[in-house]
Formats: structure tokens, sequence, C-alpha cells
């Protein structure tokens, strides 16, 4: 058995009464995890990232996923903090991976002199699951900039309950998304998390060309009368339906599918 700390040792036992089978056409299942690291002479966050460049992402797509990326946070709780966002057909295909990833001899070889190397690579990690949204079910990346990398931004939002978090999944699926691609912003997926804290609450992540786009675009949405016309409604607006917000603003690493 691979050590406690392998990055993806909990995820058959969490998919194991996963409700979709392998084969779902169903919305897609994110898998996200918070790598948290600190500033030390140990360089952990240089560490993870060739970990993650020239093992885990190589071994997740020998298991057959498609869309493995990562990022580092630049702005947001826990820096330095790596970010991993994988995408699966089904839950039952992330646990199928998880176990090929396990199985596989030369990641075990790699995640062994990783977590060997003189002093510590990393501190703990965060895992959540999400399933896409029935109106965006699938991930999109945004297409490659000429020069450098787009900047990500990932949000959460909790809610009180179920009812008023299934009241924003039908927000963002009836208007609020249509409204972000119209001005500009690219969403890249959406998703209710099923496994994981602070729970009930809904990701989402945008990809912008630069901060000050992001700037920009945050003031034309805020402002925006489609917007404004929406979340005046009193059953959709925000101190109704969500009861906090979070965000990071996220780097790509250099071999990130999505950057």
């Amino acid at each position: 058995m691979m050590p406690r700390r392998d990055f993806l040792s909990a995820a058959p036992l969490l998919m194991a009464g996963a409700p979709q089978a392998a084969g779902s056409t169903g919305p897609s299942a994110y898998e996200l995890r918070l790598i948290e690291m600190r500033n030390s002479s140990d360089d952990e966050l240089r560490h993870t990232q060739e970990f993650l460049g020239t093992a885990l992402a190589p071994a997740f797509h020998s298991a057959g996923v498609t869309t493995v990326s990562a990022f580092r946070v630049s702005i947001g709780p826990g820096s330095p903090t790596a970010v991993l966002l994988s995408e699966y057909p089904s839950f039952g295909a992330l646990a199928g991976a998880a176990q090929k990833v396990e199985g596989d001899a030369s990641y075990r070889a790699a995640y062994e002199k990783y977590v060997s190397s003189t002093g510590r690579v990393y501190e703990r990690e965060s895992v959540w699951l999400l399933e896409g949204f029935p109106g965006f079910p699938t991930l999109k990346a945004p297409k490659r900039l000429e020069k450098g990398s787009h900047i990500l931004e990932l949000r959460r939002y909790e809610s009180p309950n179920m009812v008023t978090l299934e009241r924003k999944i039908r927000m963002f699926d009836t208007a609020e998304a249509a409204i972000f691609e119209r001005l500009g912003m690219q969403p890249v997926f959406f998703g209710r998390m099923v496994a994981g804290d602070r729970m009930p609450n809904l990701m989402y992540m945008l990809a912008f060309e630069n901060l000050a786009a992001r700037e920009r675009l945050w003031r034309s949405f805020g402002s925006d009368p489609e917007w404004k016309k929406l979340s005046a409604r009193p059953e959709l607006h925000d101190s109704e339906i969500v009861s906090n917000i979070s965000n990071w603003i996220l780097d790509p690493m250099p071999f990130s599918d999505v950057r």
C-alpha cells in the first residue's frame, strides 16, 4: 500500500458509495486538491511542483485522465499552496483512475523519492469532490494565450442549506454563467461539492488574461443591467442564498492543461 500521505490514497474509499457508474454520461466529476506548504529552506513548493509535473500528472494521463491542471496560489489563504484539478466522466471513473495510479510502479517509485527527500515536502492536503452543474456539465479550458498564461480565479460560495444552494446553482445555470461569457469572462468549470468541508457549497473557476482584466471585467459585471435585474429578485439576493464567499487567485504551473 502507498503511504497514507499519498495524494490519491483516499479516493477509492471516498468513492465507494458513489451513485454514478464509470460509464456515466452525466455531468463531470471533479477532484480538487489543495496541497499546503510552508516557506522554508526546504523549498517545499519547488519540490512539490517538480513531483506534480514529472510524476503525478503523467501518471494521471496514463490512467486515462484527460484534464490534469495544477496551479500555485498567488493571492489567497494558506500560501504557499498548490491546487491540483482533475476531471472525470463520473465518480466511478475517478475511483478507477486512482486505483490505476496507485498501481503504477514508476509513480510509486517517484512518490517514495519525493517524500523521502531531505526535509519536509508539504504540510497537509485537503480533498474536495464536486459534480458539474446541469447547465455547465464539463470543463471548458480557456484558449491558450500567444504569450504567457491566464490567471485563474477559484471561488467558493457557501449556502445556508441545500435549498438555497440549489437556488444559486439554478441562477448560474439559467442566467449568471451566460452573463460571464457575454462580458468576456471565461468560465472553466462549475461544481457542487459532494465531499469536502464547509458544505453545502459550490465552486467555480474563471480565467482572465491578467489581474487588470479581472478587475475591469468584475466591475463590468457588477454594473451590468441584466445582472442587476437578476440579483434584485428577493429570492436570489446574496443575503438569502450565499452565507460566505472565498476566492483564490492562481497561476498555472508550466505543465498544467488549463493555463
